[in-house]
């Protein structure tokens, strides 16, 4: 620790003035504060409505049509026949074992199933919905009411 008596031997140490001598200058400094806030210039309301029309709806629509026409044959077999196709007929073989004096097969009638492909055109009612929406600009600051749609 440093004593005052250490440094008023000191030659370089400067003695303060006395009170008599010293003249005080106030020092004034500013500060700057800076801030923001919320200012209402306008308000705006949309009001939305769903306005609904009718129109027709045309598509074109397909429907498959079958037939079925049995078909006797009446014809010993030897085996089975498979299931088989020609053009848009699907034939299916039914078989019954018939007993005679020998067991043989018989085919007793096929079933041809006819396909055919149709087509018309539908039309059919729907309701379609919209929105349109208003927009009302209030009285603000700057600018006075206005209405927008869209």
């Amino acid at each position: 620790m440093v004593d005052d008596r250490d440094l008023r031997r000191d030659p370089h140490h400067r003695q303060p003035p006395r009170n008599e001598d010293v003249e005080v200058i106030p020092l004034a400094e500013e500060r700057l504060s800076v801030g923001k806030q919320e200012v209402e210039r306008a308000r705006v309301r949309v009001h939305v409505q769903v306005d609904e029309h009718e129109e027709i709806v045309r598509q074109e629509l397909a429907r498959d049509e079958v037939s079925i026409e049995r078909v006797p044959q009446n014809v010993r077999l030897t085996e089975i026949p498979q299931m088989r196709t020609e053009g848009t007929t699907t034939i299916i073989p039914v078989v019954e074992e018939v007993l005679v004096t020998e067991k043989v097969l018989v085919l007793v009638e096929e079933i041809h199933i006819h396909r055919r492909l149709t087509t018309a055109v539908s039309e059919t009612p729907v309701v379609l919905r919209s929105e349109r929406a208003e927009i009302q600009h209030d009285k603000g600051i700057d600018r006075p009411a206005e209405t927008t749609r869209r």
